[in-house]
């Protein structure tokens, strides 16, 4: 790991205690399962490594997304929704419509119009464009996911690397960043290739350090898109040989993130770009370094990836109440 560590928000424990008040005003009442793993997967510790400079009003909002997030995941990743192709398509159709700002049924659905809401007005029609199309494109991967177990199917290494750009939903995260680092980029600078590139390499790093730490877990649950599994089945290895080849790609990522940094420089001096297109970029450069240590550091300390032995038998069975009917 390159990267220094930005620190960790003083305010993480004000926002754990306002993402729980947060969950019970919007009627997310969580199974007993969900609960405790909820409580073992610590989103305002990644909330508060990942923005650790964000005013405390912004923490509590961006912690209440990563708390939702969460339940979604757990949801279609270990819940029935995720194996009923149906259910799953209903699901994701109904939450991308309210994202869209048609009206909620239901606790998820209010909790997300809600989020949107408190979030969405007064960002640039360029930010809305991003925001909604990786949000959006996160939510249908399980959905993908869902197809490919109900007919048998594996992706290839190459293929679930493009799935897992968006089904890891950091790239939301990145969008939620410009909220609270007061820049707004313009659709130029979103299309510059180096940081296209960065948000790749940056999120690609999330998604490769989520697998290599989710194995174990997501193997008892029988999960196979993870990219640790995908190795083993591929080259036929032991899981510590699949483990370690992870490992060197990691790193690897890495060094992709340091080398779109230089290009990006690199392509500001050569289109000219000055004022705050400029700092803003260099603001994501600098910030980005934090981020991806502080995601790094996350999935060394919350419990849903260190203790695998407390994941328990009956979860998958006490989940999807909110995508059932």
């Amino acid at each position: 790991m390159p990267f220094q560590s930005a620190g960790c928000h003083p305010g993480l424990a004000k926002t754990r205690e306002a993402a729980w008040e947060w969950a019970e005003s919007e009627g997310l009442d969580l199974s007993v399962p969900a609960r405790k793993k909820m409580i073992r997967t610590r989103p305002e510790l990644w909330i508060s490594l990942i923005f650790p400079k964000a005013s405390q009003d912004h923490l509590d909002l961006f912690c209440q997304w990563l708390f939702w997030a969460f339940l979604v995941d757990d949801e279609f990743d270990d819940g029935p929704a995720g194996r009923n192709p149906l259910m799953c398509e209903k699901a994701i159709t109904r939450l991308v419509d309210v994202l869209d700002g048609a009206a909620p049924t239901g606790p998820m659905e209010r909790a997300l119009a809600g989020l949107r809401n408190r979030t969405c007005p007064g960002r640039s029609s360029q930010w809305n464009r991003q925001f909604r199309r990786d949000t959006a494109a996160w939510l249908w991967t399980y959905y993908a996911e869902a197809v490919e177990r109900a007919a048998g199917q594996v992706p290839s290494r190459s293929e679930f690397a493009k799935h897992r750009r968006d089904s890891v939903a950091m790239q939301p995260f990145l969008c939620l960043h410009e909220i609270t680092a007061q820049i707004n980029l313009p659709e130029s600078a979103r299309s510059l290739p180096a940081y296209i590139a960065l948000r790749n390499a940056v999120t690609d790093h999330s998604g490769l350090c989520n697998d290599i730490c989710s194995f174990e877990k997501e193997a008892a649950l029988g999960y196979e898109h993870n990219a640790v599994r995908l190795i083993q089945r591929d080259r036929g290895c032991t899981l510590q040989e699949a483990v370690d080849e992870a490992g060197i790609q990691l790193a690897r990522v890495a060094e992709r993130v340091q080398r779109a940094e230089k290009e990006l420089i690199e392509e500001i001096e050569a289109a000219g770009i000055t004022g705050p297109t400029r700092a803003a970029l260099e603001r994501c450069v600098q910030d980005y370094r934090g981020l991806v240590r502080g995601d790094f550091d996350y999935h060394a300390r919350a419990e849903r990836y260190t203790r695998p032995d407390l994941v328990e038998p009956d979860e998958r069975d006490s989940l999807s109440q909110y995508f059932a009917a």
